[in-house]
């Protein structure tokens, strides 16, 4: 409790800021390496990297490759010009690390460095069969982590993640009240149709009827057609989705397509790009 600052209000965190111009309504997660040669055959607006790719979970620390004077553009070896994104979003043990490690040896500061250009703030896991209070105290710890990226001076979206009907509610009251620039939501580990049917779409359902309508959405690991479509239905233009499938299936030569994968043994850059253009264009602004 202390460590939260003694309260499971949301009443005293604030977010600021707004989203980066040019943001578009698809963004790829690379995995770090080989981003350069992937864009060479897309040049696409904008793409999102992982935090396990950026802070170690074997040494709780900035990867060696991150921490020097460079922006994650160029570590990335993307044009300047090409928007970058820090999805806060691992395992367990991971997120717990960084926020234990988050104010040693200055890493929010030192993470600000590489001047990303968004940061979709870690989310708190809430399982079921967990006491009340821990789904309490994570889903505050998710809200101040972004804000404490704020203050670090990086644009920081918080995510929501909750349990029960009231949690909706409250995170609502707090988005009247405060205005963030945005909001994300990670379903990454949402692959069961039981979990989407009885967690998720009531969830987004509810949000999409009560949070303001020009907020945007920003949803990570949405892949399947049927279900963005959905998400396209509740949230519209301003849904922008963030996957990091196009690139998984380019590692094998595969490639999405409106029938499912098709494994083509394509070049990684040619398979890569076919994926992200199809993803895109199932969303409204479609390829930008």
């Amino acid at each position: 409790m202390a460590d939260v600052g003694g309260t499971l209000e949301f009443d005293d965190v604030v977010l600021r800021g707004h989203l980066p111009e040019g943001l578009p309504s698809f963004i790829p997660q690379v995995d770090g390496s080989g981003a350069g040669d992937l864009d060479a055959a897309l040049d696409w607006p904008a793409y999102a990297v992982g935090l396990r790719r950026v802070f170690s979970p074997q040494t709780h620390a900035i990867y060696p490759r991150w921490d020097q004077a460079a922006t994650a553009s160029e570590v990335l070896g993307l044009p300047a010009t090409t928007l970058t994104v820090l999805s806060g979003y691992a395992e367990d043990p991971l997120v717990e690390a960084f926020w234990t490690a988050r104010h040693r040896d200055r890493l929010l500061d030192r993470l600000a460095t590489l001047k990303f250009d968004l940061v979709l703030a870690p989310n708190y896991s809430i399982y079921g069969n967990w006491p009340r209070a821990e789904h309490l105290i994570n889903m505050r710890r998710s809200l101040l982590l972004a804000e404490e990226f704020v203050r670090a001076g990086m644009p920081a979206v918080p995510n929501l993640y909750w349990f029960r009907l009231e949690d909706l509610q409250r995170y609502a009251a707090w988005i009247a009240d405060t205005a963030p620039p945005a909001v994300a939501i990670n379903l990454q580990t949402v692959r069961e149709n039981k979990n989407w049917e009885t967690w998720t779409l009531p969830g987004l359902s509810w949000l999409a009827e009560n949070i303001p309508d020009g907020l945007p959405v920003i949803i990570t690991g949405l892949s399947r057609q049927d279900r963005i479509a959905t998400a396209v239905e509740l949230f519209g233009t301003r849904l922008i989705l963030v996957s990091q499938n196009p690139a998984q299936y380019a590692l094998h030569g595969a490639v999405m397509t409106p029938e499912g994968r098709k494994d083509l043994q394509a070049r990684i850059p040619d398979a890569f790009a076919s994926s992200v253009r199809y993803l895109a264009s199932l969303l409204p602004e479609g390829v930008n």
